[in-house]
């Protein structure tokens, strides 16, 4: 059940976002996206904070999110080509569901200075952290082989992140918040989703196991062990 709360409390967060949102004469989108990212984001930055991240382990942490917003970076051409979401899945495999969910999070972040800060940065950072945190939290019970990592990656990114993302565009779009407007918002945004998580799946297919075990052997040298706390 502890490791179940976070992802309780972020789901409440945002369906009290958008119950507010639907209530609202006055909507102010950045205001609640401000809400939103604070609100989803405090219980892993003070479970993070408790455990007293070694310099080394944070280290670790800043280099995956470096490279998780590089990743995103280097297809800036392509749309939704980018294997961020299979380095935020790894990162989520190897250093447990809370590092995975501050990794995700803060590439997220990191790489919307280059695509764009707007109000969908808070629903994008939310989108890749949970992804990251349910890598972790599925994966410490689950044997990492390629095929089950490439799946499980090609789900969390198409059905996950793609409804915690597109939720920013069904505020936009969406006047009247009818059942059919909003599934017309998702429905146009599945082609993206598609190619995000085939993009994930593919990457995670071939890459995904080499990048992990570097990631451990890097963790045995440097006597990096994560402690989940959530």
């Amino acid at each position: 059940m502890k490791k179940v709360f976070p992802f309780l409390y972020i789901v409440l967060s945002l369906a009290v976002a958008v119950v507010w949102q639907i209530l609202s004469y006055s909507v102010n989108y950045y205001l609640v996206s401000v809400l939103i990212l604070i609100i989803s984001m405090l219980p892993f930055f003070f479970s993070f904070e408790r455990s007293k991240p070694t310099a080394r382990e944070i280290a670790l942490i800043s280099s995956l999110i470096a490279i998780a917003a590089l990743s995103r970076a280097v297809f800036y051409l392509i749309p939704q080509v980018k294997p961020i979401g299979a380095v935020v899945i790894v990162s989520g495999v190897c250093l447990g569901a809370k590092r995975g969910y501050l990794i995700g999070a803060f590439s997220a972040f990191i790489s919307n200075f280059i695509f764009g800060q707007g109000i969908w940065t808070p629903f994008q950072m939310a989108a890749l952290g949970m992804v990251g945190f349910a890598a972790g939290i599925i994966f410490s019970t689950l044997k990492v082989k390629r095929v089950t990592l490439s799946l499980i990656g090609f789900v969390l990114t198409f059905a996950l992140y793609g409804f915690i993302a597109d939720l920013s565009s069904v505020l936009i779009l969406s006047a009247d918040f009818t059942l059919p407007s909003m599934l017309a918002v998702y429905g146009a945004a599945l082609p993206f989703n598609l190619v995000f998580a085939v993009t994930t799946g593919v990457t995670l297919f071939f890459l995904g196991k080499p990048f992990i075990n570097k990631i451990n052997r890097l963790q045995i040298k440097y006597g990096i062990y994560s402690e989940e706390l959530v």
